[in-house]
């Protein structure tokens, strides 16, 4: 009588984050989004700043005529600050608001890492970090070369952002 090993079917949540992810730092730590919401990546120029915005909100920018919003994730993810540097860039990402209306935001970061495609089984279930610790911004966890770099869901990382404030900051005066 043979014995027949099965394997652990993947999981469905795993399955869907498969594909190209574009990885960044963020002082020690290696974060990843999926590379279709990416736009594009620039260098960093000024920002101008808008008055009573979160203090992760650094201000908005002139993309070429669009005016978009610009956030600091170092501040967003309670990180130390540290010191810009020739490395440190604007992802510019596609994400939709709580409201579900689409719109272009900038997000500082301290350096691109790569694009990476991701396997299903390169990419782990988001750990119980317990019911006192909100992680619903992460949609899990990936091994890439070694490391693990953290999926994020970039929509609720930057949805805690009033939508009608950033329309009002976005608004022409």
């Amino acid at each position: 009588m043979s014995q027949t090993t099965l394997e652990p079917s993947a999981d469905p949540t795993t399955q869907q984050l498969a594909g190209k992810h574009l990885t960044f730092i963020l002082g020690r730590e290696c974060y990843g989004v999926p590379v279709l919401k990416v736009r594009e990546i620039i260098r960093l120029c000024d920002i101008t700043p808008v008055p009573q915005m979160p203090a992760y909100i650094k201000g908005v920018l002139n993309l070429r005529g669009k005016i978009i919003p610009v956030a600091d994730l170092r501040l967003k993810f309670k990180l130390a600050s540290d010191k810009n540097t020739d490395l440190t860039c604007i992802v510019v990402v596609q994400v939709a608001l709580p409201d579900k209306s689409p719109t272009l935001m900038g997000l500082i970061v301290d350096a691109v890492e790569e694009v990476v495609n991701l396997a299903a089984a390169d990419i782990e279930p988001t750990p119980d970090f317990g019911a006192a610790l909100e992680a619903d911004y992460i949609l899990g966890m990936a091994k890439v070369k070694g490391s693990v770099k953290t999926l994020l869901d970039i929509d609720k990382v930057v949805g805690a952002v009033d939508p009608e404030q950033l329309r009002r900051a976005l608004a022409p005066t």
